[in-house]
């Protein structure tokens, strides 16, 4: 059994200003995806500038805040509205969906790719290893802010966590489990795979079938948010039901990569 050490949330006080540390995250996050990029777009033969990645990361950044923001109160957030009619705004407190983080970028990535003249499955496929060290360094931050533990276990790894009645109760790291699966070994996955030019779609496709693999299993040990609970059978979530169509989706994309097989756009193609 390990012991939580009661972070505190705050990484710096500048007077009446505070630097949290989960807002912190998201900057690790939106810089790891911009060198990564970088790298990539700087490979020989990459259809992509410096300038197309900064764009791209630009874009990103909106994607994420008000599609991650908007999609939270849309699935999770009805309670905390009603009690506070401010707290639409107040991201430092955390409260950001990865669902409609993805579709806000999904958005951001379909009108990039208007604007600079690219394919747009091409354009999801560059950016389909990119993320995965930001959503490691956010589920860190949840775990800092003591949000979205799991169940109680007897594991050994499991954290002992004071509640707010002052008893202790050894819980399931979930956040830790995120941050390793849907952080790390997606990162691993994807950037392994894009290594070389692969079918038009097949990144995208293998990026939406990891992530939702992934997380369908952590919400097994996962505790649901408390104003949704368990929605069917006493053990589907809410982030089950909205991985289910990223699964399908990606699968869909798969299929249609590997039975086309056109070539990716982000590479010239030789001669």
């Amino acid at each position: 059994m390990l012991s939580y050490p009661d972070f505190d949330p705050v990484a710096l006080s500048l007077g009446p200003l505070q630097i949290r540390w989960y807002g912190l995250m998201y900057v690790v996050g939106f810089l790891a995806a911009w060198l990564l990029a970088r790298r990539r777009a700087a490979r020989p033969g990459s259809t992509w500038t410096a300038l197309d990645v900064d764009d791209l990361v630009f874009y990103c950044v909106f994607g994420v805040i008000l599609g991650g923001r908007l999609g939270y109160l849309l699935f999770y957030g009805h309670d905390a509205l009603a009690e506070d009619s401010t707290y639409w705004y107040k991201i430092w407190k955390g409260g950001m969906s990865f669902h409609g983080g993805l579709m806000g970028v999904i958005v951001a990535l379909v009108v990039l790719a208007r604007v600079k003249g690219k394919n747009i499955v091409d354009v999801f496929d560059f950016a389909a290893p990119l993320p995965g060290i930001g959503f490691f360094a956010v589920r860190i931050g949840n775990f800092i802010n003591g949000e979205l533990w799991g169940k109680p276990t007897t594991s050994a790894f499991g954290f002992a966590v004071r509640q707010s009645d002052g008893s202790t109760v050894v819980l399931h790291a979930s956040q830790l489990y995120e941050a390793t699966l849907e952080g790390l070994a997606l990162f691993a996955i994807l950037w392994w795979f894009t290594g070389r030019p692969r079918p038009r779609g097949a990144p995208a496709g293998l990026f939406l079938c990891t992530y939702a693999v992934f997380r369908i299993a952590v919400e097994f040990v996962r505790v649901p948010d408390r104003q949704l609970g368990y929605l069917f059978f006493d053990w589907v979530t809410m982030g089950q039901i909205l991985s289910l169509p990223m699964l399908v989706a990606g699968l869909l994309f798969l299929a249609a990569a590997y039975a086309r097989r056109t070539p990716s756009g982000n590479v010239r193609a030789a001669g």
